[in-house]
């Protein structure tokens, strides 16, 4: 499991920033969840090759009794419950606050491991910008800019090496040789993935009735059919907007977006008999963030009228459209209907983000591309793709060598995907096209 790295303070020292810094992104919503309300957010972060996930949370006020400001701290409560390493974040240029004080309490009895943070420390001594935060008892603090990166690098990778020491026992990677496709359901509460699972296996492996939120947990079922292994995950739903603040819910998303991570399909269950939700391509978009293969599985078919279901394809193609490359499929969970089309769909995901692809084979699908369409010249020079080759799999990336690359547009690159999938059939996976200019080491002689 990656390791959960919850940032909590009061408002405004910085928390956004530094969550900003860690995820690379610029606008604080690399995963924006419905459900978890006023700057409580979730990304995703990678240090070399260590990932991890990092939660932004609001000011924090731990007594705030009613409003807005104590559902924020119920958010912050959770994001502490659900974390391995909270970093609490205090302002250096304020100095020690009564409300720091208060969020100490509150820290030292939730029982996480806490790494006290002064952030906007810029251009100030260490002793002089830490002395009065010793009065906390937390132990030597941690000296940061967010704004200007300065300690951010340290700061992590020892968040992430205490959050290593809490679990030094984890069981080893999923390997799919050993235990078949790892496909992960997801979706919102009371969609059917519970459903779906007891009827692939043909048992009640799973509780599955009609109370939303019954899963808490990420529960993983060995299962078996046409010969074929696989491992189905059947996590919590993401919960709607006011919906999460139940105590037994407290690893529920954490767990959902880890699930995501680590799986090689997910099927993306959308109930036929309700709106798409806003909340279903928020999902969607972090699954395709995460670079996961992926089915969309439409349940609740059965029972609905022909103008029902064109209205549901239509909100489909609008509302989801940035998943054109992967297939929906409309099944019955409780009858059973479409299940057969369903892991087919899954095979072949999975088959197309584990492709193998020859450099030969793409470099010429690469030469047929820009023969039927060139770029367009930047300037008084033409980007020229000389040959490709294959980056990685799941998902597949392609990594085209040429000059002056930085020319391509990006309505090309999109061209350049279409015809990758189309030529080597990848449905259901995301693609990634990397662009490199320089020397090519395959053609001798050439500069």
């Amino acid at each position: 499991m990656k390791p959960v790295i919850a940032l909590v303070g009061r408002p405004n020292v910085g928390k956004s920033t530094l969550f900003n810094r860690m995820t690379r992104s610029r606008d604080a919503l690399v995963a924006d969840l419905p459900g978890l309300t006023r700057d409580r957010h979730y990304g995703e972060g990678r240090m070399g090759e260590r990932p991890f996930l990092v939660i932004d949370t609001g000011g924090f006020e731990p007594v705030a009794k009613e409003g807005i400001m104590h559902e924020m701290a119920l958010q912050t409560k959770q994001a502490v419950a659900e974390a391995d390493v909270v970093m609490f974040i205090v302002d250096g240029r304020q100095g020690l606050t009564p409300h720091d004080k208060t969020i100490t309490d509150f820290l030292r009895k939730s029982g996480r491991k806490v790494m006290l943070v002064v952030n906007k420390s810029e251009g100030m001594k260490y002793t002089s910008v830490t002395a009065e935060f010793y009065e906390l008892g937390m132990g030597d603090p941690y000296v940061i800019s967010a704004a200007h990166g300065d300690g951010v690098l340290d700061l992590v990778n020892e968040a992430i090496d205490q959050a290593a020491t809490l679990r030094p026992h984890e069981e080893p990677e999923f390997d799919p040789a050993d235990f078949g496709v790892k496909i992960a359901l997801i979706g919102r509460p009371n969609v059917g993935k519970s459903t779906l699972i007891n009827t692939l296996v043909g048992e009640q492996r799973v509780i599955a009735f009609d109370m939303p939120g019954t899963t808490r947990d990420s529960i993983e079922v060995p299962f078996e059919k046409g010969g074929k292994n696989y491992t189905l995950i059947d996590t919590a739903g993401i919960r709607r907007r006011g919906k999460i603040f139940e105590a037994v819910e407290k690893f529920s998303v954490v767990k959902t977006l880890q699930s995501i991570s680590e799986a090689n399909v997910v099927v993306l269950m959308l109930d036929a008999q309700e709106n798409i939700a806003e909340s279903d391509a928020h999902i969607a978009g972090f699954i395709l963030e995460s670079g996961r293969a992926l089915v969309v599985a439409v349940n609740k078919w059965d029972g609905l009228t022909s103008d029902q279901r064109d209205q549901i394809k239509n909100d489909i193609d609008r509302k989801l459209d940035f998943l054109s490359f992967a297939e929906t499929k409309f099944i019955s969970a409780l009858k059973g209907t479409g299940i057969n089309h369903l892991m087919k769909a899954v095979d072949t995901a999975y088959a197309a983000a584990t492709a193998k692809l020859s450099t030969p084979r793409l470099t010429r699908a690469l030469q047929e591309a820009v023969e039927k369409q060139e770029p367009k010249r930047k300037g008084s020079t033409r980007p020229k793709m000389r040959y490709a080759h294959q980056g990685g799999q799941n998902p597949p990336i392609i990594v085209i060598h040429g000059n002056a690359l930085d020319g391509i547009t990006e309505p090309y690159k999109r061209y350049l995907e279409k015809h990758f999938r189309d030529t080597f059939d990848l449905i259901g996976t995301p693609l990634r096209i990397e662009l490199r200019s320089g020397k090519n080491p395959f053609a001798k002689g050439e500069a």
